[in-house]
């Protein structure tokens, strides 16, 4: 049998018609090969591949034969990653804010390529998300590259930091300077990557949100901030804070409904002391940095929870629903985009 063009790349493939083409459902016989393989420019006798296949076995490709009939099938077994994994890999993906729908699309393409087409085309049939927000920032990949490298590197980034205006533009904060931060961590919260570093201007910790950080670069000044992040847990530093918007670090004492309990452990885990109120309440000790942010999500769990301490944590809460209130009540005909008394229904 004359040699095809490609014959040299017979196992490679070979390997990819396995990869491709079978999987527990679906199996190709010696015939089904032969003929995918010269459609490749692949020439190729039966018994050579036995051979072949042999050899890709002992490369550690869990290749299965099986007896069909009169003939023998084959088929890949064991993947590097099974379909259920990477169906919540597809999902985590085309759920994550961080990702660009682009940057979705090409990822998933890419784990699809980790099964074999039919299982491919059940992957790309679970990707909906109606009305998920994603970021705009093509360019955060590479942000999350270069911070990882400057904390390896023990170096300080620089880069420039913007915020939305009222006209859906960007505006630079600091008019547009450059921030100098020595980088120790990225934290994920609220879909959303942090960098946690020590910031030069304000000689402290501080986050930045990653997907708004622009011609960010490394510099060759070596990292500050060490005493600062010597005996701090990330993690639980991050669990403090809501939003990532700082606020003085406080033990602050939750009443709460006993159906509140996951509520509680969810968010602050599960080392989280409960004191038995009564039999129906509980008081939860939780540290945080206590912010409108922090403020805000206690109102967001109406009245099953409710601060009773320390007194001026109470105060601030009185506070913002006063200020809430008047914000809400005062003025409340002013912003009305209809006038009423013209509102009519005509059922005729």
């Amino acid at each position: 049998m004359a040699k095809g063009e490609n014959q040299r790349l017979k196992l490679l493939y070979l390997l990819d018609i396995l990869n491709i083409y079978t999987d527990d459902e679906h199996a190709l016989s010696m015939a089904d090969i032969v003929s995918k393989l010269a459609a490749c420019g692949v020439n190729a006798e039966r018994k050579a591949l036995y051979t072949d296949i042999e050899e890709l076995r002992k490369y550690g490709v869990d290749i299965i034969g099986e007896k069909d009939g009169s003939s023998f099938t084959y088929r890949i077994g064991n993947r590097k990653f099974e379909l259920a994994e990477l169906k919540l890999l597809v999902d985590a993906v085309q759920s994550s804010k961080f990702i660009t729908g682009k940057k979705s699309a090409e990822l998933i393409r890419k784990l699809e390529d980790q099964t074999s087409k039919y299982h491919a085309s059940a992957l790309n049939h679970q990707v909906f998300v109606a009305g998920r927000v994603k970021t705009m920032n093509e360019s955060i990949y590479y942000n999350v590259d270069l911070i990882h490298t400057a904390i390896s590197e023990d170096v300080k980034v620089r880069f420039r930091y913007y915020m939305w205006n009222e006209n859906k533009k960007q505006v630079y904060k600091r008019d547009g300077a450059y921030y100098s931060v020595s980088p120790w961590g990225l934290t994920w919260e609220e879909e959303n990557y942090y960098l946690i570093g020590f910031d030069d201007e304000y000689e402290s910790i501080r986050y930045y949100r990653v997907d708004k950080m622009k011609n960010i670069v490394l510099t060759d000044k070596k990292r500050e901030g060490r005493d600062n992040f010597k005996f701090l847990d990330m993690a639980a530093y991050s669990k403090k804070r809501f939003g990532m918007f700082d606020g003085e670090e406080t033990e602050v004492e939750i009443l709460c409904d006993n159906r509140m309990a996951g509520v509680i452990i969810d968010r602050f885990g599960k080392s989280t002391p409960f004191l038995k109120q009564d039999e129906e309440h509980f008081i939860a000790r939780v540290s945080v940095a206590v912010s409108i942010q922090f403020l805000g999500w206690i109102m967001a769990l109406g009245d099953g929870v409710k601060i009773v301490g320390p007194d001026f944590v109470v105060e601030q809460m009185r506070d913002e629903i006063s200020r809430l209130s008047e914000m809400y009540w005062s003025d409340i005909d002013k912003y009305r985009l209809w006038d009423t008394t013209v509102c009519y229904t005509d059922n005729t």
